[in-house]
This record gives structure tokens, C-alpha cells and sequence, in this order.
């Protein structure tokens, strides 16, 4: 899985907020392309929970399956101060909110079939 550090040093998946007349699957493509520089094709609708950000108040996350089209490599933009390859055995001991925890373990089962 790929994550990124945030600002508040967590590991958060990529994504971003909708624009007007965008919808969530368009927006996370986009999102993706921005922050990784990265083509993906959203697949599945995974998990949708509320995260207090600390400072800045409630959010909504929602949470997609996705998977690189084509070769992917990963460029970080200026947004975030480090990206990150994990396994899922490493998972468990990330600094990052349990809801993205819990959406990755879904979409691992999901994908192992």
C-alpha cells in the first residue's frame, strides 16, 4: 500500500476534497494524479467514517480500492513530507487514524478474493 505523511506526521492514504460537480471516484483520480503523479482506476467503495482532525475540526472520509494503470512511478508532490511503500504486516504499528486501518484491511480481503 502506498501511504503518505501528512503535516501532522501521520501516514494518511491519497485524496483530497471534492470539487463542484465532481464525483468521489473522479475526485480520488484526480487527487491520486496530483499527489503521486499517478494513473488509477477506482474500483470499489470501501468505507465511509468521520476523523476529527486535530485543530481543524470534523471530516468525512471515504475510502475506494484502487490500482495503478500501467507501470506506476511515484513522484510526491510539495503537499505531503513523505510517501511510503507497506506491507500489510506493517500496518498495526502506522501512526495514522484506525478508520484508513480498517478500510486497507478491507480492501486487502477484498482483493485476495
Amino acid at each position: 500500500m502506498v501511504l503518505l505523511r501528512n503535516g501532522r506526521g501521520e501516514w494518511e492514504l491519497p485524496g483530497g476534497g471534492l470539487e463542484a460537480g465532481e464525483n468521489p471516484a473522479d475526485c480520488l483520480a484526480r487527487e491520486i494524479g496530483e499527489e503521486l503523479a499517478i494513473e488509477v482506476a477506482v474500483e470499489s467503495l470501501l468505507d465511509c467514517w468521520r476523523c476529527e482532525i486535530q485543530g481543524q475540526g470534523e471530516v468525512v472520509i471515504v475510502t475506494y480500492g484502487c490500482r495503478a494503470k500501467g507501470e506506476a512511478k511515484i513522484q510526491i508532490s510539495p503537499e505531503h513530507h513523505a510517501v511510503g511503500q507497506f506491507g500489510m504486516d506493517e500496518l498495526v504499528a502506522l501512526d495514522m487514524p484506525e478508520g484508513y486501518k480498517q478500510s486497507i484491511r478491507t480492501w486487502d480481503r477484498l482483493a485476495q478474493g
